[in-house]
């Protein structure tokens, strides 16, 4: 490859290779569930992440010293008890499409919360998006017909809700000068123990310890988890934030096309027209962060 393409292209197939990872992981997630309880199965892949990350930082020699708590407790219950548990639960009772979709309304959510919480005030773009988003889930819910609505629906949307909430903690409360990979590992290990004690308590405790879970399992802890990260950092270090931003909007579409194709979960109407509003709103937030980017 030429040297002065490298520094351009690498970037962007780090970012590529995360999304797929990313998007079609709703599939195997969904599938593991098969074998496991969720919160079990979540607390599990965590752990096993946790341990990877560990090792990771002992070879590059990075600092394991753990950040303060009163910062890292709360962002591990949100970011992974919370985000990381209730995409996995939700997937118990929901389509893993539907799932993916719901779960990535993060950005709307944060939009929502940063406005009272960090006196960001929604601008431009956003408000179109926010009205798309709104007409998206009213679509998926369809409160119109008489029928019971999926417990599923509900546990996305809060992990979404969950994942808004440790982006807005990282924003008001992270300290100067704070090691990426330490706080993750740090975090990662809290909400995963709090997810084991969960499953103790909620869930029957049972796993059938099949090749294709086994399989699903390490996926979620290496690439899945430890190799996200390093992609992740990577390219968000040598991309502007809309450009990656954008990108990983991708991962639910992935999900769902996985989903259709694999698990022939085909979308109703109301279901595909909501997917189709909340993909745009999603866009649309994007789009102007990486105008915004760009003329910065």
């Amino acid at each position: 490859m030429d040297s002065n393409l490298r520094p351009k292209v690498l970037p962007l197939v780090a970012l590529i290779t995360l999304t797929l990872i990313w998007g079609y992981n709703w599939v195997i997630m969904k599938e593991a569930l098969n074998d496991s309880p969720p919160l079990l199965f979540a607390a599990l892949r965590v752990l096993i992440g946790v341990l990877v990350l560990f090792l990771i930082l002992l070879l590059f020699k990075r600092p394991l010293t753990m950040p303060s708590w009163k910062y890292v407790l709360p962002l591990g219950l949100m970011q992974t008890t919370g985000f990381v548990g209730f995409s996995l639960w939700a997937l118990e009772y929901g389509k893993a499409g539907q799932t993916a979709i719901l779960v990535y309304m993060m950005p709307i959510w944060l939009l929502i919360f940063a406005w009272p919480i960090l006196g960001e005030r929604v601008r431009g773009l956003q408000w179109p998006a926010l009205t798309f988003a709104l007409f998206g889930l009213l679509c998926i819910l369809h409160p119109w017909h008489e029928q019971r609505q999926s417990l599923g629906t509900l546990l996305a949307g809060l992990a979404g809700v969950f994942w808004a909430s440790s982006a807005l903690w990282q924003k008001k409360y992270a300290p100067q000068n704070v090691n990426l990979f330490s706080v993750t590992t740090w975090q990662m290990m809290f909400g995963g123990i709090a997810l084991a004690l969960l499953a103790l308590f909620v869930e029957p405790i049972h796993i059938h310890w099949t090749p294709l879970f086994l399989g699903a399992l390490l996926y979620n802890a290496i690439p899945g988890s430890a190799l996200a990260l390093f992609l992740w950092a990577y390219a968000v270090d040598k991309l502007p934030s809309g450009i990656a931003g954008m990108t990983t909007l991708l991962s639910p579409l992935i999900g769902v096309l996985a989903a259709w194709v694999q698990l022939g979960e085909r979308p109703g109407t109301w279901e595909a027209w909501g997917m189709v509003l909340i993909f745009f709103a999603l866009a649309l937030i994007s789009w102007q962060h990486f105008s915004a980017s760009g003329k910065g």
